[in-house]
């Protein structure tokens, strides 16, 4: 069993439906076993700013599936709630599921990096991981907790608590 943090984004097609979906799809999986869902954030785009806010939150997960089993099963999510790949790296979009972490573990594979790539520097990953795990080490030992308290918050702010968006 691996202990997995999947963060949430979406900024199309009503992102709380979109955002309610995705975790409830999660919930019932029989893979999955969702442990802790972070509040919803509205944050700023990242990338382009001719778009939608989005709504962001963090899932902790245990799970059995591997990695990329993991993968094909958020990126299945994500297309049947009418998620759309394009080659606009930070565009808008109806549902992103992307696996930040996934136990201890450091993949670096055409398909699949993690830790993501991007989490030490998002505002709208750290403060919803922070929420739920503070104490979390991160492969390369930094403390999640010290990560969000030295990142600026770039406007983000709670959305709905976690009970109010279930």
């Amino acid at each position: 069993m691996a202990r997995c943090f999947l963060a949430l984004g979406s900024n199309l097609v009503d992102p709380l439906k979109q955002a309610i979906a995705a975790r409830q799809t999660l919930a019932a999986s029989q893979q999955l076993t969702l442990v802790k869902s972070s509040s919803l954030y509205q944050s700023r785009p990242m990338g382009p700013q001719d778009q939608p806010d989005y709504l962001n939150a963090v899932f902790e997960l245990d799970t059995e599936l591997t990695p990329l089993e993991l993968l094909n099963l958020t990126q299945k999510i994500e297309l049947e709630q009418g998620r759309q790949r394009k080659d606009e790296r930070w565009g808008p979009r109806t549902l992103d599921l992307d696996i930040l972490l996934y136990g201890n573990q450091i993949i670096d594979t055409p398909r699949l990096t993690v830790p993501h790539y991007g989490m030490k520097q998002r505002e709208f990953v750290l403060l919803p991981l922070a929420e739920i795990a503070a104490d979390l080490h991160l492969p390369d030992q930094s403390l999640v907790q010290q990560l969000a308290a030295s990142i600026d918050s770039n406007g983000l702010q709670i959305f709905k608590r976690p009970a109010d968006w279930a």
